[in-house]
């Protein structure tokens, strides 16, 4: 059962979820603002909101038999009767609690009982975060199903992880932080439009409005092509302007793979090769992460 849970949560994509609060985590960092504990619980918030995503995802597509036969990718566990949707809302709920319990923590241990407006702020912040891990695909009104998976992913993916984990450590916003909260934002977008690009005949059959639906295949990698752009140009603008060694641009070697991914993407006539692709930008934007922490930390 274990392994079925484990399923469940992806962990794929894990890797992904945490980029924000690495990024945001080495920006403070570069100005001498690290807590160990703050960084443990926001990895933890973030885990728990990515996973109850998943568990959210899963019963919503499949519920409404958006997972099919036909889906190409990981099988899911409700689709494949592993766990019955009774199960899985079982655990969106403990999901549910435990993030809420990290996120308290982490909140406290930020901003202590003084500062009521910030703690506030951030308890908003958590709370709405957890209904947009589950809206996302679940009920009538899943914005998943409206075409707006794409502005979910830039803003809490990219703007609130990094922006927001920053603030945590520094309780104040300059301007060259949200470049490379942009630069998340908008690899993270590029995953959820390759997904969809992926998945569009089965979308299509389940009556689920995906970019790519709207755009059609052609623009949609336009539109891909877009955002691997601007998310390298505005990354490349943070450095430019506030490195002082050489070696702080190393993280630009992280979009080395995606060149040769946009070829691969360029090119694609058949769906399922795009889902490696997924992996490979994904990967990307955890190592431009890494490879920041790693550079403003020497």
């Amino acid at each position: 059962m274990l392994k079925i849970w484990i399923q469940a949560a992806r962990l794929r994509t894990l890797p992904l979820s945490v980029s924000g609060i690495i990024t945001g985590t080495a920006l403070a960092i570069k100005e001498g603002l690290f807590d160990g504990v703050i960084f443990t619980l926001a990895i933890l918030t973030t885990l728990g909101f990515q996973v109850l995503s998943n568990f959210a995802n899963d019963y919503g597509d499949g519920i409404k038999g958006t997972d099919n036969h036909e889906r190409i990718g990981p099988k899911r566990v409700l689709q494949s009767g592993l766990l019955t949707a009774q199960q899985l809302k079982r655990g969106m709920t403990i999901t549910v609690i435990l993030t809420l319990v990290a996120a308290l923590l982490l909140i406290y241990r930020a901003f202590g009982s003084q500062n009521y407006a910030y703690f506030l702020l951030f308890l908003v912040l958590g709370i709405v975060s957890i209904i947009a891990a589950i809206k996302y695909t679940v009920g009538q009104s899943a914005y998943g199903y409206r075409a707006l998976g794409d502005v979910f992913v830039f803003v809490f993916f990219g703007l609130l992880a990094v922006v927001g984990s920053y603030f945590l450590y520094s309780h104040q916003l300059h301007g060259w932080v949200w470049f490379p909260a942009i630069s998340i934002g908008l690899l993270s977008t590029a995953v959820l439009n390759l997904n969809n690009m992926r998945d569009l005949q089965s979308d299509q059959k389940a009556h689920k409005i995906t970019l790519p639906i709207l755009l059609g295949i052609r623009r949609a990698k336009m539109y891909h092509y877009t955002l691997l752009l601007l998310a390298y140009a505005s990354a490349f603008v943070y450095f430019y302007f506030t490195a002082t060694k050489f070696y702080h641009y190393l993280p630009l070697l992280a979009f080395l793979p995606i060149l040769q991914h946009t070829k691969t993407v360029m090119h694609n006539q058949q769906p399922q090769h795009l889902d490696p692709e997924l992996k490979k930008v994904a990967i990307s934007t955890f190592l431009f992460a890494v490879l920041f922490f790693i550079t403003l930390l020497f």
